[in-house]
């Protein structure tokens, strides 16, 4: 297996939903004209709190400084797992719990912190760029290390640089012990799509995905509706080196155009999880291990998103009982 650090330097901002007017024209020209940018690595995530921005140091340019907008202090790194050389941004993911025990619960123990964004096309795991020497020891012995450097692929070298913090060592009982869930949870009522579509045909859809990501507040989006308060408005959109990525709700998928979003061969839904009574913040280890862990030993596929208020996991349409159900008993049980 091959882990690949990519050359993106990444922003991760939250702006404000009353603000969002603000940013609208930097937004448009990373979504839609991103062949008159440098950015190569942007994603826009809205739920009911704000809308989470991810941005490479180009694309960032573009946003304008406002009040309105939240930056998280540190720069990060993505990450990406790829098995037996191929590219992962050809095929669809099987989901962030297959790397659960081998990169997610391994930087949880070594105490880094990992920002999730599970797309169609692959899962990226972020990483301040701090912690990469941290990140590259702990990986080492699992995996052979790569750097994308100008677009090339390269051998990476050990930096040679821990962060001071020792895994403690466990007793067989203790490592085999269930990370306890600590956060609570909760799953709005809402089916959701993971899908994509050919970036040729963005153009007819634009006027559609602009009235989705800025105009959100009309009953006919599919959104949250005051006669059903289980309902959350989600939706997310990545286009990342030339691949797009959307998560919507499926009553939103109805209003595109037959035979323009790619659908697995089951038309699989999926249901979310959301994690967290409160904003999570960015220096708590361990989060995203709490969820995928159970999830990875009970072979559940899901994709993981990462806000900058929450978590959301999303699995299975028919899997959501029995995940809420393992996660709660693990969170009642710590």
């Amino acid at each position: 297996m091959e882990l690949h650090i990519l050359e993106h330097r990444l922003k991760v901002a939250s702006i404000e939903r009353e603000g969002i007017q603000v940013c609208t024209h930097g937004l448009v020209k990373l979504a839609f004209l991103s062949s008159r940018t440098r950015c190569k690595f942007f994603s826009l995530t809205e739920t009911p709190e704000d809308f989470t921005i991810i941005v490479d140091e180009e694309g960032f340019k573009e946003l304008p400084q406002t009040e309105h907008m939240s930056v998280a202090e540190a720069t990060w790194l993505a990450l990406n797992v790829v098995s037996g050389g191929g590219n992962a941004s050809s095929a669809q993911p099987i989901g962030v719990t297959k790397i659960a025990k081998s990169v997610i619960a391994p930087l949880a123990d070594h105490n880094i912190s990992v920002f999730m964004l599970s797309t169609y096309q692959t899962d990226y795991i972020l990483v301040r760029e701090r912690d990469l020497p941290m990140v590259m020891h702990t990986l080492s012995s699992e995996f052979t290390l790569f750097r994308v450097v100008n677009g090339e692929t390269v051998a990476a070298a050990l930096l040679g640089v821990t962060n001071g913090f020792d895994k403690p060592k466990l007793g067989t009982e203790a490592k085999n012990a269930p990370r306890p869930v600590i956060h609570p949870l909760s799953s709005p009522s809402n089916l959701f799509c993971v899908t994509s579509l050919d970036p040729d045909t963005l153009p007819p859809v634009a006027t559609l995905l602009m009235d989705l990501m800025f105009y959100s507040g009309s009953p006919k989006d599919g959104g949250a509706c005051p006669d059903d308060a289980s309902r959350i408005r989600f939706f997310s959109f990545s286009l990342i080196e030339g691949y797009i990525s959307l998560v919507m709700d499926e009553e939103v998928a109805h209003r595109f155009p037959n035979n323009v979003l790619f659908t697995s061969a089951s038309g699989e839904l999926w249901k979310m999880v959301r994690i967290g009574g409160q904003p999570l913040g960015f220096d708590e280890c361990g989060i995203v291990a709490q969820i995928s862990e159970p999830l990875a030993t009970a072979d559940i596929p899901a994709y993981y998103i990462s806000t900058f208020k929450f978590d959301h996991a999303l699995v299975p349409e028919e899997n959501i009982q029995s995940v809420i159900g393992a996660l709660r008993t693990e969170s009642t049980t710590q």
